[in-house]
């Protein structure tokens, strides 16, 4: 069985991604220019509420075969967005007939979104949507935490990391969306040196999906 390729489940992506596309290629604010770097993560979060900023199609199936392959208790998502990495853990996770979505976001208005399109997908009861900030609201999340995706800010990768480490299951799986951006370097560095325990493999999918094993 395969969610992904339901009629329900496929509209809804496919909706999805088209309204990504649309949100792409409208003028970015001028406004915020110069005052990104000075906004705190609430903030730019709000700034960037009509964003989708979504996986690749072929990273949402990576993501979804992973899933499906680790069979995890506990999936935690860093970056809910509109719910579009969402919709393909969720899937894995009712076709393995077992496990949970956590996944966290900031912003009032993708909140709201995600749980609609969740639920539009056939897959939100599988979801806890986490709002507020990450490394608040993922605190109290169970273990062991077998896949892990970071898909939000890049600055806060690696603190999510550490605030899960000592959960993640023997053999986790982690998946770092946008491995290429400048911001990134402290967390590929942490995954990258075999004495932090992981084995990684950094796929040319999109702006970059690093895949690491806690091993």
């Amino acid at each position: 069985m395969n969610t992904l390729t339901s009629a329900q489940t496929a509209a809804t992506l496919g909706k999805l991604y088209r309204l990504a596309d649309e949100a792409q290629r409208r003028p970015r604010d001028p406004s915020l220019a110069g005052r990104i770097d000075t906004m705190t993560t609430a903030e730019k979060s709000e700034a960037a509420a009509y964003r989708y900023m979504p996986v690749p199609p072929e990273g949402g199936r990576l993501l979804y075969a992973l899933t499906r392959g680790a069979r995890p208790q506990t999936v935690v998502e860093f970056g809910t967005s509109y719910g579009i990495s969402t919709i393909h853990l969720a899937a894995a996770v009712a076709d393995n007939g077992t496990g949970h979505v956590f996944t966290t976001e900031l912003s009032e208005v993708k909140i709201a979104a995600s749980r609609a399109n969740l639920d539009e997908a056939g897959v939100g009861a599988h979801v806890t949507v986490l709002a507020g900030d990450a490394l608040e609201t993922l605190k109290d999340v169970p273990g062991p935490i077998g896949v892990v995706l970071l898909d939000g800010w890049k600055d806060l990768y690696l603190p999510v990391l550490r605030l899960l480490e000592d959960r993640l299951a023997p053999g986790a799986l982690l998946v770092a969306d946008n491995s290429s951006f400048d911001g990134l370097h402290g967390y590929m560095d942490h995954v990258s040196d075999p004495a932090n325990g992981y084995v990684t493999v950094d796929l040319p999918l999109g702006s970059g999906m690093a895949v690491s094993v806690r091993a």
